[in-house]
Order: structure tokens, then C-alpha cells, then sequence
């Protein structure tokens, strides 16, 4: 059967109480984590299970790519990933960023995280509010003042690489690092009422290690709109989407379902 798929015929309804949850994460280093709140206050199973891994590309082939990091006077960071290899990179290649570059990203959270490598300055750290339209109209105000850097993983969505080509940026991508599906096998015979997914590439994963797997009874969540799109896309029953209004994260979208498919269990 694979990963999840419950044995049974019956389909589960909203009604149905949810008795336990893969998070397709690794598991919170805080134990404050709302999820752990979310297992304890519902006496719930909730297992934690990173869905792809991260491999970093070393300086040597990061220089195979012909680029040089001073060359570009601002640097799009999509996620702290890609936050973390570029500023390795930085390290190991002994190229250290002006204060004048100009950094754009997709949402404050990630500008934040930029005060891990660098002074977080505002007339130099420019966000959107997290959707790609956002970071796009952003983009444009810069477009001919600046040689911009797209560091990332070596396969990602190609919306904002289009956006940069088709408006004419002086622009050049970089693979700073790469994701890989992580080995599922051992789940193969365990099964969940629910799945929480965060991106396609975890959906990828999911079918990488079990191409025959069958969604059943198992209710899958999803975090973001490209990864919903991904999960309805193959034909998968989508039933629970975050973010939303007044909802923004996945712990709490997560806590909002189980308190109302446990309501008649409680």
C-alpha cells in the first residue's frame, strides 16, 4: 500500500476524528513548538519526518557556474536556505557583500533572517508580503539600477526566473544548492490519518519513494498555494489549505481542523 494508505474502503469526512499526523518537517529543536501544544491538548500522534534534504554545492563547483559574487550590486533570497548557502558561499569564497548591496525578499520573515549574516539595514533590505506578485512589483522599481543575483536551489520554480527575463533584468541565476527526496521506505508499512505537506518538491518525494501510493482515507494538508495546486494536480483530495485570512500558519490552520473533527470525540 505505501506510506499512509489506510487499508480500509470508507472515506473519511471532516466529521472524523484525527488520531494521527505526519509533519513532513523535522521535528521542532523548540519545545514550545505549537504542534507539540496541538498532540498534547487533543491526545493526538504527531510524528515528524523531513521529506527532502538539502545538499549544499561546494565553492569548487559554485565556481564551475562562472559567477563572481562582487560582480552583482543586489541578491534576490527567496528562503532562509537559500539565506544560509549564499552567505556560506560568501565564507568560503572569501567574498564579502559591500554594505551597499541590496537584498530582496519574498516576505519579512526571511528580510529577518538576514540579521543572522549581515546588518540589517532598511534602505537596503527590501520585502514583499510574501506572495510572488508582491516581490515582482518590488523588483520592478529597481530594474534599471541594478545587476541582480538569483542564488537558489538547482530546481526551483521558474515564475520569477520568467519574470526577470521577460522585463529585461540584468540578471544571472546561481545554484547554490541542491533538494533531494529523503529515503521513506521504513514508513512503508505505517499509516496516518493526516499528511501535512510544505512544498512540491515533499509531494515529489512522497511519489519518488512510493510510486504506487493511493490517498485513501488519509487527509492531506498543504502549505501554500503552489503546493495545493501541486496536490489537486495529481489528482489528490486537498483537505486543509494554509495560509489563510486570519489564519497564517499551519499550526494553527492544523489546530482549527482537529478541534473540529474531534469535537464529537471530546
Amino acid at each position: 500500500m505505501g506510506i499512509i494508505a489506510k487499508k480500509t474502503t470508507k472515506t473519511l469526512q471532516k466529521k472524523d476524528p484525527v488520531k494521527s499526523i505526519l509533519i513532513s518537517q523535522p521535528e521542532p529543536s523548540n519545545a514550545k513548538s505549537p504542534y507539540f501544544d496541538i498532540a498534547k491538548k487533543y491526545k493526538i500522534k504527531i510524528d515528524f519526518r523531513p521529506f527532502i534534504e538539502i545538499q549544499e554545492v561546494s565553492y569548487k563547483d559554485f565556481r564551475k557556474q562562472k559567477i563572481t559574487l562582487l560582480d552583482f550590486s543586489a541578491v534576490i533570497l527567496t528562503s532562509r536556505n537559500a539565506i544560509d548557502h549564499f552567505f556560506r558561499l560568501c565564507d568560503e569564497l572569501r567574498a564579502r557583500m559591500p554594505d551597499s548591496t541590496k537584498y530582496f525578499c519574498t516576505s519579512e520573515a526571511v528580510a529577518l533572517y538576514l540579521q543572522k549574516y549581515t546588518q540589517y539595514r532598511k534602505r537596503k533590505v527590501f520585502y514583499g508580503t510574501g506572495t510572488m506578485e508582491s516581490l515582482q512589483k518590488m523588483l520592478l522599481k529597481y530594474k534599471k539600477d541594478e545587476k541582480v543575483l538569483y542564488p537558489g536551489a538547482g530546481k526551483r520554480n521558474p515564475e520569477l526566473s520568467d519574470f526577470l527575463a521577460e522585463n529585461d533584468f540584468d540578471f544571472k541565476e546561481g545554484v547554490i544548492y541542491n533538494v533531494v527526496s529523503s529515503d521513506l521506505t521504513d514508513l512503508d508499512s505505517i499509516t496516518y490519518d493526516m499528511i501535512v505537506l510544505f512544498s512540491p518538491t515533499g509531494l515529489d518525494s512522497l511519489y519518488e519513494n512510493f510510486p504506487d501510493f493511493e490517498q485513501k482515507d488519509t487527509r492531506i494538508a498543504a502549505f501554500g498555494s503552489k503546493t495545493a495546486t501541486c496536490v489537486e494536480e495529481k489528482g489528490l483530495t486537498l483537505n486543509l489549505k494554509a495560509p489563510s485570512l486570519g489564519v497564517p500558519s499551519m499550526s494553527k490552520a492544523l489546530e482549527l481542523y482537529v478541534q473540529e473533527a474531534n469535537k464529537r470525540k471530546r
